[in-house]
């Protein structure tokens, strides 16, 4: 499989809630919610993501946003997430600016024939029967460059949604094969 590694095109809109002060400074509830414009080729594309964080400029390093349930992966069925969006991750953001989000995808795949049931995202979702095709994943990492902050003086929970572009995300190669390069934008 091939990807065609985009830009990621980023549009943010930030929604800031009360803070407690802990060792760290004040911090804030952050969540990372996800949307798909998905492949049409496909009843289900399940993608298994291992991280997600954010760049916290001051200190230089990423913070990790834990997944629900503080799950170590979080699969999500990209078809499922067309007009619809489901939490990939949650947690408190400690005050400060930010310059960007990054995203993990450790698996991949394509499948034909049949659709997912259940939730939309998931620590694990059973895969769908039928024909099947693995996604290669040229570079998992997938880095949203994007400045933003995090305030204690703002009133609600921050809230950034990803829209993870399948039509553009996923490529079939001459031999038959898929790739898949997220593409992935930020959306109010």
């Amino acid at each position: 499989m091939r990807f065609v590694l985009l830009s990621s095109v980023i549009a943010l809109g930030l929604m800031l809630a009360g803070c407690d002060k802990d060792e760290t400074g004040p911090s804030t509830t952050f969540t990372v919610r996800i949307q798909d414009s998905p492949f049409s080729d496909a009843q289900a594309v399940l993608v298994t993501f291992s991280e997600l964080s954010a760049h916290r400029s001051s200190e230089g390093d990423f913070k990790r946003i834990p997944f629900p349930s503080d799950s170590p992966t979080r699969t999500c069925d990209l078809k499922r997430l067309n007009g619809v969006q489901d939490i990939l991750g949650a947690g408190a953001l400690a005050e400060g600016h930010y310059t960007q989000i990054r995203v993990t995808v450790s698996t991949a795949t394509i499948y034909f024939d049949a659709p997912s049931t259940g939730s939309p995202c998931a620590a694990t979702i059973a895969a769908p029967s039928g024909a099947s095709a693995p996604l290669e994943i040229p570079s998992s990492e997938v880095k949203i460059n994007h400045e933003f902050d995090v305030s204690s003086s703002d009133m609600a929970t921050t809230t950034l949604t990803l829209d993870f572009e399948g039509e553009a995300s996923i490529h079939e190669t001459g031999n038959g094969s898929f790739m898949m390069s997220p593409v992935i934008s930020v959306v109010q």
